[in-house]
């Protein structure tokens, strides 16, 4: 999708809010919403502030600031909320350089896919999470000098 299509399929759907998303360094999703009327084309080259000494092992309190550009190739309806909203995946940047943050796994990727083709070693890389979650009725530890045990209990 273009920016100008996500802003009709806004208004077609009814959307209330977008929500900006974003993985950290361990991976875990950051994200914020704004209500729907604050998105504009604009958005989408200038991308949005946010405080990256939030978010673990990104940056010190002094240099915090960190924008998101969002990429309209990755907007969806997100089902999981209660208002109609539009989720969409972000790629962060420095704000002064306007260069890709380093620490950004989508950036990470980007730069190891560029590498692949350069050096002839592939045309092509796939990326994609790997889901993975564990569901325990029981789990009980201690650790002492003397005994120690953890003891999971799946039915």
């Amino acid at each position: 999708m273009t920016p100008s299509e996500i802003m009709s399929l806004i208004e077609e759907k009814g959307i209330e809010f977008v929500d900006f998303k974003f993985a950290d360094l361990l991976g875990a999703w950051q994200h914020y919403s704004v209500p729907a009327r604050q998105l504009s084309e604009k958005t989408f080259t200038e991308g949005l502030g946010f405080d990256g000494s939030s978010i673990r092992g990104w940056r010190a309190i002094h240099q915090s600031d960190m924008l998101m550009i969002p990429d309209p190739a990755t907007a969806w309806l997100d089902s999981f909320f209660e208002a109609p909203t539009l989720g969409i995946i972000c790629s962060v940047h420095d704000p002064v350089t306007g260069e890709p943050y380093t620490r950004d796994p989508r950036s990470v990727a980007e730069k190891a896919q560029l590498h692949l083709k350069e050096s002839g070693v592939a045309d092509v890389a796939y990326f994609g999470p790997e889901p993975e979650f564990f569901v325990f009725d029981a789990v009980r530890c201690a650790y002492e000098p003397c005994p120690g045990f953890h003891q999971v209990d799946p039915e």
